[in-house]
């Protein structure tokens, strides 16, 4: 099981394919949910069970759902190592907000139930699908085109999309792996228009929103 903090996620979750086992709150009037049991809690109470430093005002044990079959998708993204619970939150949000029904995740890529993740995620955890996979076998037998980010890819700005694609986002740190880099059968990079040198690199989840928004311009 894992959690979801918050009414305003948690009333996301009886239109998704997530069950909800128990809601605690400390204002249950507010969630009007006559289908699951709901315990009174209080603040302290809710403190206590909370991973949040200051807790909002519920919080909902859900049923992890086993994974759904890895199909391809025309557009999806690949996260190759992904370490951070927030970067992950946020690109499953930009996958959200752009139409991305999937991500496909190496099996070192944090954990999609991590509390971090969703509460990042912001309730587009519940319209995204998760598969966590061996990034080398999937990659060498997808029908999409692989693309990556790399300082001497083509420019972003005059990359013309394919029309079935996986976008690669590397580890925050080291980037892909040399096994992943190797299945790429293009390269992109965003330019630098700044003339400062101090600034070496984009956080990953705004280097996603970047990419994203210009290969979805219309």
């Amino acid at each position: 099981m894992f959690l979801v903090e918050g009414n305003k996620i948690i009333c996301e979750l009886p239109d998704s394919k997530f069950k909800i086992k128990e809601i605690f709150s400390t204002d249950p009037q507010k969630l009007d949910r006559t289908d699951v049991p709901i315990t009174h809690i209080s603040e302290n109470e809710l403190k206590k069970i909370s991973f949040l430093q200051n807790p909002k005002d519920s919080v909902a044990v859900c049923y992890i759902n086993p994974e759904e079959k890895l199909e391809d998708k025309n557009f999806q993204l690949v996260l190759d190592g992904i370490q951070d619970p927030g970067n992950l939150g946020t690109i499953i949000r930009l996958a959200d907000w752009f139409g991305i029904e999937q991500i496909i995740c190496s099996e070192d890529t944090v954990d999609f139930y991590n509390p971090k993740v969703i509460m990042a995620s912001m309730g587009s955890f519940t319209r995204v699908n998760m598969v966590y996979t061996n990034l080398v076998e999937y990659l060498s037998q997808t029908e999409n085109v692989n693309i990556g980010t790399d300082m001497n890819g083509e420019n972003i700005y005059d990359f013309e999309r394919p029309e079935k694609i996986n976008l690669i986002l590397g580890n925050e740190g080291n980037g892909m792996r040399p096994e992943t880099e190797k299945l790429l059968q293009k390269s992109i990079m965003i330019p630098r228009f700044g003339k400062s040198q101090s600034t070496e690199s984009l956080n990953v989840s705004m280097a996603a929103g970047i990419i994203l928004g210009q290969l979805f311009r219309v």
